[in-house]
Order: C-alpha cells, then structure tokens, then sequence
C-alpha cells in the first residue's frame, strides 16, 4: 500500500493558512512573522513533510544534466556503455552524472533521490540485482519524469527499454558447443530474478531443444554473485558431485566462464579437448588469457548511444511517454576462440 506524501496544502489546512504563507515560512521569507514561521516548522517536521523534488525538478527549466545509475563501474560491458552515453550527451550539450550501487537496492533509492534533488532532466538505469519492488521507478514514470532503462529492464508499465538480444547469443553460444561435438553442457547462469539471465537461460535451454536434445534442469547452476571465485568453487562441486559429468559449460558471464575454466584445470581437464568453455560479454581479457575465452559479444557502445538519444528526445518534447512504447533490442555476436573448438 502507497503512503501518501504530505503538501504544503496539509499543512496549510491543518493552520489555516494560505499555501503561499507554508511555503514562505518554509523558506524564510521577510514578511512572515517568527510565530508563524515557528508552527509551520514545527507541524512540518511532525507530519514528516518533505519538499516534493519529483515536482520541483518537473517545473524548472532543463538543466542539461542525465543521471546514470548501473551496477558497477568496474564491469567491462558497463564501462564501453559509459562511452556511448557520454558521446551522445556530450555531443547534444548535456553533462552526465553517474552513480554506481554496488548491487545495492538502498544505493540505488539514495541515487534517485540525490539526483532529483539536483535538478536532473532525466535518468538512465540498470538496476540492481537486489531489485525486485520498482516502485521507487513506477512513481516517476506515473509523474512523467523521463527514464530509458538499459540492460537490465523492468517489467513495468511505461517503462522504455534499451536492451541486447541474450537469447539470440546464449542460443548462438550453445549451438556453437554442440556443433564442436560437447554433448553434456551445463549453463552458469546469472541472477534468477534478472530478465537478463532468464533469456539467457531461454536461449540455451531451446538450444538444446531445436538440436535433439533433452534439457536437465540440473546442468543449470545459479552464480548468483557472477564472481571467477563463485563460479570456481560451484564448477569444482559440479565436477566433483555430479553423476554425469559435464564436458561443456556456458557461463552467464566472462569472470564466471573464467572460474569455471579454472576449476577445470585443477581437476585435471583440459581446455578445450575435454571441456569446452563459452562465456558473455567479451571482456578485454577474453583474448589475452590461455586458452583465450570464446565470447558473446554485446554492442556495449551502441546500447548507451541509443539509450542516451531515446531520453534526451524524452526530455526535449521529440517523442512522449505514452508514444514510444517499442522497446529497442540490439544484436550481439559469437566470437569463437580456442576454448570451445576442438
């Protein structure tokens, strides 16, 4: 259930007053008397009222500043879309604000709120694992308040997405491994809650399907952190407990792949004559490692650019809310290397 914020018009009621003499008092004015000055705070502070900075940052001017709030800096994928945000702000006379939440539903809140509160024009979001309640984004999209969502996407009603087509390279990557001849392939897969792991998992699963074979829903092994350390020690257990072995794994991402390439080399395995190993994203260092990784490759670049033109035509009147309701799905590519091909 909603909690209804309280207006100056609360309190204005409740004192019998005028809006404007609130707001006065609120803001110190000459002309309102200290008495005056002193029950407004006070029943102010009592009622919990807060400056409404959705509709403060809706009635100013534009500032030519977006915010961006993603999951972590350090990812690769996420530092090549940075670029592309900051080309096209850049290039259409916006400054850029970026936060990161570290994976954090309560970062993720402060920087919304930070940003409001700083006159942002728009925002750009890839939310984080913890997120499950998008109410915090719901509220302003009701407001019409412009955000275009990327990579990670909400299902959510009003909500413009800018996203990669996981399925297509997840069913690309696993087709790749069976035609290499890996039979038993075990996905690694992201988040549960995260539509990117879903479609990813999707395309791996119809895979198998579209190729004859009959899916196990054991070969698909949540790493939920997506960490080389995470996935190494789940790939180890795998390799260790498993009745029938895997002679493949698919990895949701690049550090996992890694892990999991790792584990097989302590067990003995080599890579790619026993197993083979794909992972997603294409970091830089799938090609400097030995055996170098194959990769699905996401156009990290674009996705930003188009993102970045998608809410800054939201914010200049180009296109409205309710008009733009196709979501933007970009293609993504298989790199092969040694790792999966035997």
């Amino acid at each position: 259930m909603r909690l209804e914020q309280i207006t100056i018009k609360d309190i204005a009621r409740e004192l019998n007053v005028s809006t404007s003499t609130v707001s006065r008092a609120l803001k110190d004015y000459p002309g309102i008397s200290d008495e005056t000055k002193r029950k407004v705070k006070e029943l102010a502070e009592k009622m919990d009222y807060r400056p409404n900075a959705i509709a403060l940052s809706l009635r100013k001017s534009r500032s030519f500043t977006i915010g961006v709030i993603i999951p972590e800096v350090v990812h690769f994928f996420f530092s090549t879309v940075i670029s592309g945000i900051e080309e096209v702000a850049f290039a259409r006379g916006y400054n850029v604000i970026l936060t990161q939440t570290n994976e954090k539903l309560v970062r993720e809140k402060s920087s919304i709120a930070t940003m409001l509160s700083n006159q942002i024009d728009g925002v750009l979001v890839s939310f984080s694992k913890e997120t499950t309640d998008f109410e915090h984004f719901s509220n302003l999209l009701e407001k019409g308040f412009p955000i275009v969502f990327f990579d990670r996407v909400p299902d959510i009603d009003n909500a413009i997405t800018v996203t990669v087509d996981d399925y297509s390279g997840a069913f690309e990557a696993t087709k790749h491994l069976l035609q290499q001849g890996y039979r038993r392939i075990a996905h690694l897969s992201g988040p549960s809650n995260l539509k990117i792991s879903q479609e990813r998992a999707r395309g791996y699963t119809d895979a198998l399907i579209h190729h004859g074979f009959t899916p196990d829903p054991g070969f698909i092994v949540e790493c939920n952190k997506g960490t080389d350390d995470e996935a190494q020690k789940i790939t180890a257990e795998i390799l260790e407990t498993f009745s029938t072995k895997p002679d493949a794994f698919f990895a949701n991402n690049d550090m996992a792949a890694v892990g999991a390439m790792l584990a097989c080399k302590a067990a003995g395995l080599r890579v790619p004559e026993d197993v083979g190993i794909v992972g997603f994203s294409n970091w830089q260092f799938c090609s400097m490692i030995d055996p170098s990784l194959s990769s699905v490759s996401q156009p990290g670049f674009n996705l930003g650019a188009k993102a970045t033109e998608i809410l800054l035509d939201l914010i200049e009147k180009k296109i409205q809310l309710g008009e733009y309701s196709n979501s933007v799905v970009l293609e993504t590519e298989l790199l092969v290397r040694k790792s999966s091909v035997r």
